[in-house]
């Protein structure tokens, strides 16, 4: 029996795109840095010696793609199943912070992360928690967690507040944390350090800038924006990378490509309505597909761009990047999915 709240080929095409992720050049940049990080910690590990561990700050606009690339990398190295020194394989877990909520919460999320049972009305101590979240990390292998939106638990606290999550952070790193500055001791002294990756919008380089030792430990990557200037003459590499995410996307679809969309004119459009963020850009593109998908003509057009943004917008679709003569002034990039004019 049919069911009128599901098109069949649309579950079927989301099932398949959900595993895919293209491979832009930033991806590379940075599994290499993270190869070197691990490389070291790995190493650290078999000398059997105190240390402490470094690891990631990965800062982009909303929107740019960082959890999805970070995930992707994430996901390839827990299937790589590197042995540790004891034997386990090694493992990254993921946290993902809300506003809400202190320390002692981070370390209850954390350790939920972890795959921990613990519950919000826990009367353990803020010590007892992060001695659990180290014992568990040790016990099963993890040698990291990714703590994506990082900004968000620090935003709007006092400065003691934030000063006190960024000594944490810097304490999951150093094997003897006696003490935070403010005197109080709730991270306990371990023989685990781990790798902490902290991921989020600008911001969060400035807090992290805020704690010495902290801002020391951690290597720096920054997702930037879609480049389309031209450089002596020559047209930015990025319009080939716009040209190559439509067709693969299309093409895993089973569509053809309409001659519209290969152009310097369509991309620069397809640009300028993801606010020039690799991130929105995909999703945008994902979502034309999959109403081309529906459409059933076996291509995809400029009209399914048309219809994508009027879906997500609520706009007409006269006045879409895609449409609109003068939509480089209309639609700004500090303004995703809204037009400057009139707002």
């Amino acid at each position: 029996m049919t069911n009128p709240f599901i098109i069949p080929s649309l579950a079927d095409l989301n099932a398949d795109l959900a595993q895919r992720h293209f491979p832009l050049a930033r991806g590379e940049k940075l599994q290499r840095k993270f190869s070197k990080l691990f490389s070291r910690h790995l190493g650290r590990l078999r000398s059997g010696k105190s240390f402490e561990g470094r690891s990631l700050l990965i800062t982009g606009l909303s929107g740019s793609g960082k959890t999805a690339e970070i995930s992707d990398m994430l996901d390839q190295f827990n299937e790589s199943a590197v042995l540790l020194p004891d034997g386990k394989p090694a493992r990254f877990a993921c946290c993902v912070l809300g506003a809400k909520g202190t320390w002692k919460d981070l370390g209850r999320k954390t350790l939920q992360a972890l795959g921990y049972p613990i519950t919000s009305n826990t009367r353990r101590t803020q010590f007892e928690i992060w001695d659990l979240v180290i014992k568990q990390a040790k016990l099963q292998g993890i040698v990291g967690i990714h703590y994506d939106e990082a900004q968000h638990i620090m935003r709007g606290k006092s400065d003691k507040e934030v000063e006190a999550v960024l000594d944490a952070f810097k304490g999951l790193m150093k094997v003897d944390k006696r003490d935070t500055k403010s005197g109080e001791t709730f991270m306990p002294s371990h023989d685990w350090p781990l790798m902490p990756i902290l991921s989020g919008v600008p911001e969060l380089g400035d807090y992290v800038q805020r704690e010495e030792q902290l801002d020391r430990l951690m290597a720096r990557i920054e997702f930037g924006e879609i480049d389309l200037n031209s450089t002596g003459g020559h047209p930015a590499q990025d319009y080939e990378t716009l040209n190559e995410i439509v067709g693969s996307y299309a093409v895993s679809a089973g569509l053809d490509v309409d001659a519209d969309l290969p152009t310097g004119d369509f991309l620069h459009r397809l640009a300028t309505a993801g606010a020039y963020r690799w991130g929105l850009v995909i999703d945008m593109v994902v979502d034309a597909v999959a109403l081309a998908v529906v459409r059933g003509e076996g291509s995809l057009e400029r009209l399914d761009f048309v219809e994508a943004w009027c879906d997500k917008t609520g706009m007409n679709e006269l006045a879409t990047p895609f449409t609109h003569g003068s939509y480089e002034r209309m639609f700004r990039r500090d303004k995703p999915f809204r037009a400057a004019i009139g707002t």
